[in-house]
């Protein structure tokens, strides 16, 4: 009798442990999601704010970013007209058009004010 008690104790621990385990594999899984849906958007938005980006491999957008992100804003600004040369070439070989000119001050960044200072 005993040993049928520990038993039935031990199915008990088992079932419940199982039953916590299969909820945090469940919320892990809702946060991968969550991350996933993130990353695709942020993704999107950079690729809308880059003249061009969808003529450009994984690759060269990231590459491109990286070059964005380490020049002064005169550089970049020189560097965005290069680009915007470059993927109307390339645009004008694929029978697409981009654009005359670049964005002014770039299409995601500068002049917005943000979340301001909460009023």
């Amino acid at each position: 009798m005993k040993r049928m008690s520990a038993l039935i104790a031990a199915l008990a621990v088992a079932s419940v442990l199982l039953s916590a385990q299969m909820a945090g594999a469940q919320d892990q899984g809702v946060q991968n999601q969550e991350q996933d849906r993130e990353r695709v958007q942020q993704r999107t938005t950079e690729q809308q704010r880059t003249t061009g980006s969808q003529l450009m491999t994984p690759q060269e957008r990231r590459e491109h970013r990286r070059m964005m992100r380490s020049k002064t804003k005169q550089e970049r600004e020189a560097y965005r007209r290069e680009h915007h040369e470059k993927m109307q070439q390339r645009a004008k070989e694929q029978g697409k058009t981009l654009p005359d000119q670049p964005p002014e001050g770039g299409m995601g960044m500068g002049r917005g004010g943000g979340m301001g200072p909460g009023r």
